[in-house]
């Protein structure tokens, strides 16, 4: 992987500060613009990500590689999970399989047990801040407590 941070490159030019983070709404909505981003050997946050969009392109249609990818970056992004994604892609590379969304998705996602329940929420009328801007404190009428 090239440096990041913008960091100047041996021959003096500046490097490129490129975060998968700032991009992957724009890739959600066309996943095979991945295919042509210039700075896609940058985009990805470890190297895992990048051996697995090699292997991906390699087993399937790029289209489906590309979707396949997004997707696990986005689950990286909205899940803050990118290290341990990161490891059990690693995992799934040494062992020669690709990796499974669905099970990946379902063990990085929300525990349905944590959701607050809620039951009833009571709306205030909004007379009640009418009123509030009547209502005036007696030292305002120049009387005194």
């Amino acid at each position: 992987m090239s440096p990041r941070g913008g960091r100047p490159r041996p021959d003096g030019r500046h490097g490129h500060v490129v975060d998968y983070r700032h991009i992957i709404h724009s890739l959600r909505r066309k996943p095979m613009a991945l295919m042509d981003l210039v700075y896609r050997d940058q985009l990805f946050p470890r190297q895992a990500y990048a051996q697995t969009f090699d292997v991906l392109l390699a087993r399937l249609e790029p289209r489906a590689a590309c979707k396949a990818m997004v997707k696990l970056l986005a689950l990286a992004h909205e899940r803050a999970c990118e290290a341990e994604l990161a490891d059990l892609l690693a995992q799934d590379l040494d062992q020669g399989r690709l990796p499974d969304l669905a099970v990946l998705a379902a063990l990085f996602g929300p525990d349905d047990g944590t959701m607050p329940e809620i039951a009833v929420v009571v709306l205030t009328p909004l007379k009640s801040y009418e009123d509030l801007g009547t209502v005036r404190a007696p030292h305002a009428m120049g009387a005194t407590p």
